[in-house]
């Protein structure tokens, strides 16, 4: 069971939404999409759910050609970050809602929507309306009624953004439990670099509406084909070097060592991240960032050198990797 994007675009008027977009998911795997805001993360699942026109390209759902199916033929679940859970109903009678719309015979609901609610583990709140859930517990809701559309294909758009970033780091195992035992393809879209990283196979980083990159995450962290891309993942942010020969030096805050001898710098600020610290140094080259053990007592001026494999190398004209 996969999913396929070839070639997909969207454009209004001469402005293109999103452009070339090829990819595909395999039925264990979870895609994330990321990238700045007004990238074309929620368009691309908008497309693919069948809720905006396709104008370029083709998408399949299991070989199947739906570019110009209706989004009720489709099989697709959608979460969206709003959760849309209707207040005057209880959570039993929300997701019951759309199985009697289809048709689904009583006994089949009901034993359906108890598999279910023991599944996300709100077997206890079933009767309970959503003012009475916490944010955690209506966006498990909200997925719950995604998983009993039983889709072929699962698409999330940023469903934990409601939620406090504790709430958030509790609920991305579970998460991401749920929707690898369903098996089925997932596109999960979010603004979150530590979400996505948590829940990913693969994850495309999107710019002006064109995949920059698509890869795992070790490989999109450790290769990064382009400035943008390298400095779009990863936090602290990566060190970018004065620009030499039409080239951009660049290397990520944990490879920089303190040193005997190497570049002069100055301490300017240290922020302490729980168990690392974060240095910010001036120097020649420009502000540096630095992670260094949280005990380290930093004096105000340092020599810094580093690893010269680490670094890398970008086209100052392009952003593209050079070596």
């Amino acid at each position: 069971m996969t999913l396929e994007l070839n070639s997909v675009g969207r454009q209004i008027n001469t402005n293109w939404i999103v452009r070339d977009l090829t990819f595909s998911v395999e039925q264990d795997e979870c895609l994330v999409l990321v990238g700045p805001s007004g990238c074309g993360k929620s368009s691309t699942l908008r497309l693919i759910a069948g809720l905006d026109e396709c104008q370029h390209g083709r998408i399949k759902i299991e070989n199947r050609d739906v570019t110009l199916s209706k989004p009720s033929e489709r099989a697709v679940g959608m979460v969206f970050q709003s959760y849309a859970l209707l207040p005057h109903l209880t959570i039993y009678e929300n997701l019951e809602l759309g199985l009697r719309i289809r048709g689904v015979r009583l006994e089949q609901r009901s034993r359906r929507i108890q598999h279910i609610l023991d599944v996300v583990q709100l077997a206890d709140r079933a009767n309970h309306q959503p003012a009475a859930l916490s944010g955690g517990q209506r966006q498990r809701v909200a997925l719950a009624r995604a998983l009993l559309r039983d889709a072929k294909v699962y698409l999330l758009d940023e469903p934990m953004s409601n939620l406090d970033a504790q709430l958030r780091e509790q609920i991305r195992p579970e998460l991401r439990r749920l929707i690898l035992n369903q098996e089925k393809p997932t596109v999960y879209v979010t603004h979150d670099q530590s979400e996505a990283l948590a829940m990913a196979n693969k994850i495309a980083i999107l710019n002006q509406g064109l995949i920059q990159q698509l890869d795992t995450p070790i490989n999109l962290y450790q290769n990064p084909c382009s400035l943008f891309v390298a400095q779009f993942l990863g936090r602290p942010q990566i060190n970018c070097l004065k620009p030499r020969k039409n080239q951009i030096l660049a290397i990520r805050p944990e490879h920089l060592k303190i040193s005997d001898s190497g570049l002069p710098c100055r301490l300017i600020a240290r922020e302490w991240l729980g168990n690392t610290q974060l240095l910010y140094l001036e120097s020649a080259e420009g502000e540096l960032r630095m992670v260094v053990d949280p005990s380290f007592i930093c004096p105000e001026r340092v020599f810094v050198q580093w690893d010269q494999s680490k670094v890398f190398y970008f086209d100052v004209a392009t952003g593209l990797r050079t070596s």
